[in-house]
């Protein structure tokens, strides 16, 4: 479990300089008076068990962009047994602080690099260095967009691209003008929106790997309503008919319908449950694929049975069950709440709606992304009936 060695108050304005402790995992090191939450533990976890696996398939060298006090980067060689880690932040006042905390990983043999230089520099300077790295950490504060591209010319084959946004407006359809401006995507209201973030957020991955003549793999995509997290493999090249995952999604707020187009394939938008087209809201282009890779996440769940119970927060391994639940596909998403408002008389069961989905053969599953959400492949108007039959 997460705790500190020493407690001290650190107050909103990060005025208190009493350095402390903090331990997670197998690291102990100082947070200093940066920003750091201790709340985001299974994303780090999440990474920290992606890197055992990679770890195991050859030795791994770790990029850690934008490393803050160098907790992400001290686990992945404490716990991951990463053989080269490079710990970048922008921010010069804290350099000495990094280095401090990382200083166990010499004992420890591994080929250690600190710096304090802004990102868009240093992933120039690989590019220009010929330097590439298994897994490539990308905590970005805001959205990341302008630095996805670098960051793939960055990495081996089959490396990953662990990546973080904090920019929850725009890919969430509460700034389209930003989304535009940002993702290069329409981004309108939707009652998937964390899902509909991850989405847009893969498409701009996908689109800049393609570009470079590359594929995509996406190994995990989650994020607790504050933060979008993707892990995303670079594949020498893309598998057959990749492409056709890039799309466009229509909701309907008048019915509750939802459709989904392949840009390869875009037509006239079909008439929704109530024969409205006009009312539908369009987002994309953004991924329609799946969200979750079954075979990474089985073998991340595996690595932390393996590993000592305080390296994995029971969080961060519930997180990981509800994940490997749901694939994430097909991309149709609603609140089991909606069906209650539709119809009156609060939502039915979820598992019983579920089962009676799976019976005529449709796909029906919990959101590993959203509480309360359930995912199928099944038309709205099916779905509707069954709900109803489940309500009486």
């Amino acid at each position: 479990m997460a705790g500190t060695a020493k407690q001290a108050t650190i107050d909103a304005g990060g005025t208190d300089q009493e350095s402390f402790h903090y331990c997670e995992g197998e690291a102990r090191l100082e947070l200093g008076a940066g920003f750091f939450r201790p709340e985001s533990r299974p994303s780090r976890d999440l990474g920290v068990l992606l890197a055992r696996v990679l770890a195991a398939q050859r030795p791994l060298a770790v990029l850690d962009l934008m490393a803050g006090c160098g907790i992400r980067a001290l686990r992945y060689c404490l716990e991951a047994g990463a053989g080269q880690v490079w710990a970048n932040d922008a921010d010069g006042d804290r350099l000495p602080l990094l280095q401090t905390n990382l200083a166990p990983l010499l004992e420890r043999g591994c080929q250690l690099e600190t710096s304090a230089r802004t990102a868009q520099n240093l992933l120039a300077e690989c590019l220009l260095q010929e330097r590439r790295f298994d897994l490539l950490d990308l905590d970005a504060f805001g959205c990341p967009t302008t630095l996805v591209a670098p960051a793939l010319e960055a990495l081996r084959f089959d490396g990953v691209l662990y990546l973080a946004s904090t920019d929850g407006r725009s890919p969430t359809g509460h700034d389209r003008a930003a989304a535009i401006r940002s993702l290069g995507a329409a981004a309108r209201a939707h009652p998937a929106s964390w899902e509909l973030a991850l989405r847009l957020q893969i498409g701009v991955v996908a689109r800049a790997a393609w570009a470079m003549g590359r594929g995509v793999k996406p190994l995990f995509s989650f994020s607790e309503g504050r933060t979008f997290r993707t892990a995303i493999q670079l594949q020498r090249r893309a598998d057959a008919r990749q492409e056709r995952q890039l799309g466009l999604l229509a909701h309907c707020h008048r019915c509750g319908d939802q459709q989904l187009q392949s840009l390869l394939q875009l037509r006239q938008w079909p008439a929704c449950s109530c024969r409205a087209p006009e009312t539908l809201s369009i987002s994309g282009p953004l991924w329609l694929g799946p969200l979750q890779d079954p075979v990474t996440l089985a073998a991340m769940q595996r690595a932390a049975a393996a590993a000592p119970p305080a390296c994995t927060a029971k969080a961060s391994g519930r997180l990981l069950a509800k994940l490997l639940a749901d694939p994430g596909a097909p991309a149709r998403c609603w609140p089991t709440a909606e069906l209650g408002r539709r119809l009156g008389g609060g939502p039915p069961a979820t598992k019983e709606l579920l089962q009676a989905l799976r019976a005529e053969g449709y796909v029906a599953l919990r959101s590993g992304v959203m509480n309360g959400q359930f995912r199928s492949d099944a038309p709205w108007k099916r779905v509707l009936e069954l709900a109803a039959a489940l309500n009486r």
